[in-house]
């Protein structure tokens, strides 16, 4: 076995002054890209707080945005959640947008008058529509000869539930 003795230099030592003098070389050309660059862009355009006319969520936008969104959404201020929320909705009911957007502006509405002042109550009416889409799915793939038996789909704790749920808001807007 014969081992080889290759000679590997060592890098040569930059001296500090030569350092300097290529940061000083590379930091004029970086100035002088910036400054092109400069002459280049555009204005920036002032930015200001815009408040969504659905939800009341604030964000930052340039007027540019704004009128853009305002005349896509009929002259209203939506942001970009809940303008994702009526495009879905348009979608849903064949292309109609304005009527999408009035569906979703009172939802956000009762939604922020009610459902957000009392959040308990607004968990137990999405249970109350989650229960009354699951009975109807029952009473719909069920047959006609299964309807007559002692239980009918849930409609019994549906109901005792809806009117607990009635004395629930009755006590709370009378407070």
């Amino acid at each position: 076995m014969e081992t080889k003795n290759a000679t590997v230099s060592k890098p040569r030592r930059l001296s500090m002054e030569g350092l300097q003098r290529t940061i000083s070389d590379i930091s004029l050309e970086l100035s002088k890209e910036t400054i092109d660059l400069a002459e280049q862009l555009p204005p920036i355009s002032e930015v200001e707080d815009a408040n969504c006319e659905c939800c009341g969520m604030s964000e930052e936008c340039t007027p540019e945005y704004i009128n853009q969104v305002r005349d896509k959404f009929s002259g209203k201020l939506v942001c970009g959640l809940c303008a994702e929320a009526i495009s879905e909705e348009t979608q849903k009911n064949g292309g109609k947008r304005e009527e999408a957007l009035n569906e979703h502006m009172s939802a956000c509405m009762r939604f922020n008058r009610f459902d957000r002042t009392h959040p308990v109550l607004y968990q137990a009416e999405a249970m109350r529509q989650i229960l009354k889409k699951s009975s109807e799915i029952r009473a719909k793939s069920m047959s006609p000869r299964d309807r007559s038996g002692p239980n009918k789909g849930g409609s019994e704790e549906l109901e005792l539930y809806v009117g607990y749920r009635r004395r629930i808001g009755d006590q709370a807007m009378v407070n």
